[in-house]
Order: structure tokens, then sequence, then C-alpha cells
């Protein structure tokens, strides 16, 4: 899909999402701006293919290795750190708890008491000591700062993990439930067509086809443990497993008139994350900071 169709997917699921849920008309203006911005992003983005030498390719297709770890993304940190200070600026646009964390990043970015390339760089070798120091010396949230660092990057990633499919055998259908790309949990799951699954993966964007009977966290293929609980008045499902007590949120696209933009659609249903954890389920992936 063609960047500036992507952004009129987002404009318009935002618009038919407020109408439906008006209860979600604050979170949806931020993670608008945030995803349009994500969009114009990768129009300055500059990245150097990953290659993977033939040998080793083989290796990972047999062993179901993912192609690379996250620690290997390339990024064009020139970009992200203008993405940063992007949302930095959304940031104190929103509630109290973003708008703290904006002032306060955007202060240090601009004094250079925090160094925007090591903060984004760390995001990707997932440096947690590093992390909590800097949260620490910022007094902000350690999620809201991995929140931020980890959006500025988004746009490098989703590129990265496109030039990086090419080398995935589109014919044979994915038989785990990490990202092939780089071995990160799903952050949602998509019917679509006759109900062929397909997963987005919760770090570098990525969509695979999955199986339609499976816990993409723990690998339980059995009916009888699986299961899912939906609203009637909506257009999604939880997928539950029984063994391992986790959750996936699932859009049934058949059942949809409307624009859908996956990753927006994640964060505009936070209800059902609610009613998952009432019954003791827990997340499959760190969840969507909410504001």
């Amino acid at each position: 899909m063609a960047k500036n169709e992507t952004a009129e997917q987002i404009k318009k699921a935002v618009s038919a999402i407020k109408a439906l849920r008006p209860a979600y008309k604050d979170l949806l203006a931020f993670y608008e701006k945030l995803f349009l911005a994500q969009e114009a992003s990768k129009k300055h983005i500059h990245l150097q293919p990953i290659k993977i030498p033939e040998d080793l390719l083989s290796v990972k297709r047999k062993e179901k290795f993912p192609l690379i770890a996250r620690k290997d993304f390339t990024v064009d940190i020139k970009a992200s750190e203008a993405l940063l200070k992007e949302i930095c600026q959304f940031a104190c646009e929103a509630n109290e708890v973003l708008y703290q964390a904006g002032i306060k990043l955007m202060d240090a970015l601009d004094r250079g008491t925090v160094d925007a390339s090591a903060l984004l760089s760390k995001t990707l070798s997932e440096d947690d000591i590093y992390f909590d120091e800097t949260a620490k010396s910022l007094e902000i949230d350690k999620e809201v700062l991995l929140f931020m660092a980890h959006g500025s990057i988004r746009p490098s990633l989703s590129l990265c993990a496109g030039q990086l499919a090419t080398y995935i055998d589109k014919n044979t259908l994915w038989g785990k439930g990490y990202c092939p790309v780089c071995g990160s949990p799903p952050a949602i799951s998509i019917l679509r067509g006759e109900g062929e699954r397909f997963l987005f993966c919760s770090f570098c964007d990525h969509e695979w086809h999955s199986q339609r009977i499976y816990c993409p966290f723990c690998e339980n293929k059995d009916q009888k443990t699986l299961h899912y609980f939906f609203s009637e008045e909506e257009e999604y499902r939880v997928n539950v497993c029984d063994k391992c007590k986790r959750y996936i949120k699932t859009i049934d696209t058949r059942e949809i008139k409307r624009p859908v933009y996956p990753f927006l659609e994640q964060v505009a249903t936070l209800h059902l994350d609610m009613l998952a954890q009432n019954q003791g389920l827990q997340s499959g992936h760190p969840l969507w900071l909410q504001t």
C-alpha cells in the first residue's frame, strides 16, 4: 500500500471509530497524529538493505528461526530523531503523564543531557539498565520513555521489515506464533477472505499468514483449550488460550464495512483488554500506551 493511501486509511479509520465509540475521542486524537507522523517520516528515511547469505537463510528457514534479531535492524537515526521531537510535541497535548514526559524529554534533548542517537540505539538493543537510569534521571515513567523511543524508530523498523520480507517464502505457511522477521510476539490478528488469519508484529509491523486454530504465544493447537469471546455489537473477538492464560484481539474484516488500520484497532479496543484481564488473562505482549 502506498504511503499516501496508508495516511488516508488512517484518517478514515479514525473518523469511523470516533463515530462508533466517542469515548475514545481523546485517545484517537493522539494516535492519529502519531500514526500520520510515522507514515510521513518514511518519506525521509534512507536505509542500507540487510543481506542474508543463502546458507544462513537456508538454516533459518529449516529451523523456523526469525531472519534477524531486534538489535540487528537498521535505523535512520536522523529521521528518527526528528520524529522523536514531534512525538514529544504530541505528548505535550495529551494527558498529564504524557505532557510531563514530553516536556522533560524535549528539554533534555535540547540541553544535550539525553543523546537522541544513544536513546534510539538502546531501544534496539533493549538495554533495560539504560532506560531505568534515564527514566529515573528525567523523573518520568520508563514505559512512557520506551513508548516514545520505539515510536520514533517504528518507521525505520517497518521499512526494514518490508525489505527483509523478500527473503520469506510466501508459499509456505509460517508455523510459529512469533514474527518470522524479528521473532517478536504479535500485537493483533485479523481474519480475511475465507477466514484466513493474519498476525501483525508488535515490534516491526510485519504481517504474516498464521494457522487459524492456534495460540501464537505457547503454540497450543488443542481446540478444547482454545476459545474466544466477543461482543455482539462489535466486529472483534478475543482469542483465549486456557493453557497459557494469554489472549490476542482479533478483527474480523469480513464483518466490517469501514476502513481498517490494524494498529489503530489495537488501541481503540482497550475495553476488551479490561474484559480479558478481569477474567485473569494476560495480553500476549505489552499493551500500547493509554492516554
